[in-house]
């Protein structure tokens, strides 16, 4: 009643702190036994991976679909399949990806329906506005081989950054709607439990502003954390050894004492001439600049023969006789019209195709691609030919 515990109450809520705290620790130690946990330090070496490996496919992406693409800082988070359904847009495009050489496993990677009809339309020359109707085979063919090709850019980043080759299968996409009551196990096993996600900010020109995910399994996670971190630790060791200093040179060895020379008589030296350099000091070289300027110096115009403009104007026949049996190819183009992707894959037997040419107008006559002649279309017996009606002089 006075607001002082018990030494009995004060125990009982010590007792029931320390059974929470056992509690918790149980629960971390067995996450950590499993494997299904990650440090701040491997969430880290998750997101310089996939940042460099998005990096690279972001700029084979650019290549494919002719506009400005941009992947920004990837986020490193661990959630379960219910918070994939509540959090993303559906239906959605699912691409595995598998490991086949230097890492083992496989990934998925998470599109939105609209931004795959975007990319699509870009990649058949459209200009990314042509998105309506359903996804179709055409569409989830289109992705998977610009996945083939952005992964397998990545594949190649990653081979350097881990010192080791790295390859994957070709990708296989599947359009799946998350607003069905579905069993996860059928689009990989590893989304049945606890696993790690990695999201992306996607930008494409002014056409796609979406976000973009990485779905890895804990298993494939620590062993991408483990190749990045002995990467680091062999990088550490070599710089080491390429900074150590270099052991200082040994001393060289002391030189024999010369044998004691024996006396001998000595002559005196000869005392030098007048004006001569003494004997055991350097040799003065003398001014050769001074020396060439004392010298006397002829200067004359310079002498030109006469310049004959007759003589000269002689010019050296062509002889074309030399290349009159080189084959040239003829080509006669009866009219040209430029199609999209699309209109060219709706051809049909029986298809109509408009040229530029009006009915009756001359055609043209190419050699080796070259415009040369205007001509009109003839019929020799059975087959055709071409009556030239015009020479381009041009």
């Amino acid at each position: 009643m006075d607001g002082v515990l018990s030494q009995e109450e004060i125990n009982a809520l010590l007792n029931q702190a320390g059974s929470e705290d056992s509690t918790g620790a149980s629960d971390a130690s067995e996450a950590a036994e499993d494997g299904n946990v990650l440090t701040e330090s491997d969430r880290d070496a998750i997101g310089e991976v996939a940042n460099i490996s998005m990096g690279t496919a972001a700029t084979t992406l650019f290549s494919l679909v002719n506009r400005k693409v941009e992947i920004s800082t990837p986020v490193v988070t661990e959630c379960t399949w219910d918070d994939i359904v509540d959090q993303y847009e559906r239906p959605c495009v699912f691409i595995r990806i598998a490991y086949t050489v230097g890492l083992d496993g496989s990934n998925l990677l998470v599109l939105k329906e609209n931004d795959v009809k975007i990319i699509t339309d870009l990649m058949m020359g459209g200009d990314g506005t042509n998105t309506d109707g359903e996804l179709g085979e055409l569409h989830l063919s289109a992705i998977s081989e610009a996945m083939n090709q952005m992964m397998g850019s990545s594949a190649t980043s990653l081979s350097s950054m881990l010192n080791k080759t790295i390859d994957i299968s070709p990708p296989i996409a599947d359009l799946i709607d998350l607003a069905e009551d579905m069993d996860e196990a059928s689009i990989d096993e590893f989304l049945t439990g606890k696993f790690v996600k990695i999201s992306f900010k996607m930008l494409i020109g002014d056409l796609v502003d979406s976000e973009i995910m990485q779905l890895y399994p804990y298993s494939f996670a620590r062993l991408m954390v483990e190749s990045f971190m002995n990467t680091m630790q062999g990088g550490g060791e070599a710089a080491q050894e390429q900074e150590a200093p270099a052991p200082p040179p040994q001393p060289a060895p002391a030189p024999a004492p010369a044998p004691a020379l024996q006396p001998q008589a000595t002559t005196p030296p000869p005392q030098p001439a007048p004006g001569a350099q003494p004997m055991g000091m350097p040799m003065m070289q003398p001014d050769m600049s001074q020396m060439m300027y004392q010298q006397p110096v002829t200067v004359q115009p310079a002498q030109f023969g006469a310049f004959n403009p007759a003589a000269n104007n002689f010019v050296q026949p062509e002889n074309i006789d030399l290349i009159m049996d080189v084959p040239l190819d003829v080509t006669v183009e009866l009219g040209r019209t430029t199609k999209s992707i699309q209109e060219i894959l709706d051809f049909a037997p029986g298809t109509i195709i408009e040229l530029n040419k009006i009915a009756g107008e001359p055609i043209d006559i190419l050699v080796n691609g070259k415009y040369v002649a205007k001509g009109e279309v003839v019929v020799i017996e059975e087959s055709f030919g071409v009556r030239i009606t015009e020479i381009v002089t041009e």
